[in-house]
């Protein structure tokens, strides 16, 4: 059964209930305040009439008399009183007897009060007592009665049958935008990834159509990326395994002792090799945050003045400037010394390598405070080519090179900035790049931080 026809049971099981209970309540009521009209009381006289017919009917043998005897038995004005009362008298057997008055034998059955007469336990006969003015005010208790009844009964019919249509619409219009959602699901499903549904309103099921294309888009991504990894982890495998097949195949094809200095090539590429594999094994570790971490509080600005130290050389070599400026005064930071290590050695290494002859880099650290908190934030800014618009969004991803042309020995493997953002992450702080084209690149990293 669907959630159409469920939602539509529902709504006429309510509609249905709520029609039989208002009825019932109503002719409960009704009835109530009717059966509260005053009616004269004519008890005394009938209790004088069933008395006086048990007792001729005793005195008679046990049996009726003729209807002349009847009548006067009952007509005994001394202790009746009451001429204008219509009488039936039934047999035991439903004959009938006596009638006096002049209103039809069905009209007095009918309206009139029912008395059984009894002898020694036995029933013996019915009589029925028409009294014109409690009549008249039976005949409105039944009449209000049955036209409540019927009426209400008329308009429960009309709001039946136009809740019902309303309840199919309702129904209908509730369950439309999941019957469009189904085909996008089931065609996901059957592995359409980024298919997208149409998002037809603003409210929940607008938000469900919503939260449903941006998990397509993202499994459309993940699917991407993996397979990206893929193509890009055998791309980089596959240069280094051609060069050792090709030197051990000319090894072999020499037929000669192997100099020490000839495996040197295949030492170099195996170590790449080697890096590789555990720069893809830390970036696996970081995502997927199960990398161990050795947290202590220590002094940024003090690791980073080493790392300088390693690259003064090569600067000087190449006449760029490397200055750093610390204002983080007393800061401290928790970090993991050996990994964020790897993050400013890469970061600046790749300021450095991409800056030309005769520029600088200038790495800044102080401290600020946003929503988080306080922030250590340390930036570092080179006066190179910079990185385009289109690149700059990218270049944290796995194996993405900004100049495809680049040759693997100058620009890596393109994993080192996104370890570098994974190492940041996993420090609970944030990694960005800003960057100009011929001024410059600007890389900012914030962790959080307290004075001591």
């Amino acid at each position: 059964m669907s959630v159409r026809q469920k939602l539509f049971l529902a709504m006429t099981s309510l509609i249905v209930g709520m029609s039989l209970l208002t009825i019932l309540v109503t002719v409960l009521i009704v009835n109530g305040a009717l059966r509260s009209i005053h009616i004269a009381d004519r008890s005394e006289h009938i209790q004088a009439i069933e008395e006086r017919l048990i007792t001729y009917y005793e005195a008679n043998g046990g049996q009726w008399g003729d209807r002349e005897e009847l009548r006067n038995v009952i007509l005994n004005k001394a202790e009746i009183g009451a001429e204008a009362a219509d009488i039936l008298l039934l047999s035991n057997s439903g004959e009938r007897l006596l009638t006096i008055g002049n209103e039809e034998m069905g009209v007095i059955r009918g309206l009139g009060l029912k008395r059984a007469l009894k002898h020694e336990g036995t029933t013996i006969g019915t009589l029925y007592y028409y009294d014109p003015e409690a009549a008249n005010v039976r005949k409105i208790q039944l009449g209000i009665s049955s036209s409540v009844t019927v009426l209400l009964i008329g308009f429960s019919l009309c709001l039946l049958v136009v809740s019902l249509i309303a309840a199919f619409l309702v129904a209908k219009r509730i369950t439309s935008p999941l019957r469009i959602l189904l085909p996008a699901i089931e065609r996901l499903g059957e592995g359409g990834l980024g298919t997208q549904a149409p998002v037809l309103s603003r409210d929940e099921y607008g938000k469900v159509a919503e939260s449903f294309n941006a998990m397509s888009l993202h499994l459309l991504r993940a699917e991407e990326a993996r397979r990206s990894l893929v193509a890009d982890v055998a791309h980089e495998l596959r240069t280094p395994l051609s060069i050792l097949q090709g030197q051990m195949e000319l090894l072999q094809q020499a037929g000669e002792a192997i100099e020490p200095h000839k495996l040197l090539p295949l030492q170099d590429e195996l170590i790449r090799l080697r890096k590789l594999v555990d720069d893809l094994q830390l970036l696996s570790l970081a995502e997927a945050k199960k990398l161990a971490l050795h947290k202590r509080e220590s002094s940024l600005p003090s690791l980073i003045r080493r790392i300088l130290d390693r690259f003064a050389e090569e600067a000087n070599d190449r006449s760029i400037r490397l200055t750093f400026t610390d204002k983080t005064a007393h800061a401290a930071v928790s970090f993991d010394e050996h990994r964020m290590a790897q993050v400013f050695f890469n970061l600046i290494g790749n300021a450095i390598r991409y800056t030309p002859a005769g520029g600088s880099v200038q790495v800044t650290a102080e401290l600020e405070e946003d929503i988080r908190g306080k922030q250590l934030v340390v930036r570092i800014a080179d006066t190179g080519e910079g990185i385009g618009a289109e690149h700059l969004p990218h270049i944290f991803d796995r194996f993405y090179r900004t100049d495809s042309a680049r040759s693997r020995n100058s620009g890596g493997m393109g994993l080192g900035l996104a370890i570098a953002k994974e190492l940041v992450l996993a420090h609970g702080g944030t990694i960005e790049a800003q960057s100009v084209l011929r001024q410059g690149t600007t890389v900012v990293v914030k962790l959080p931080a307290s004075v001591s």
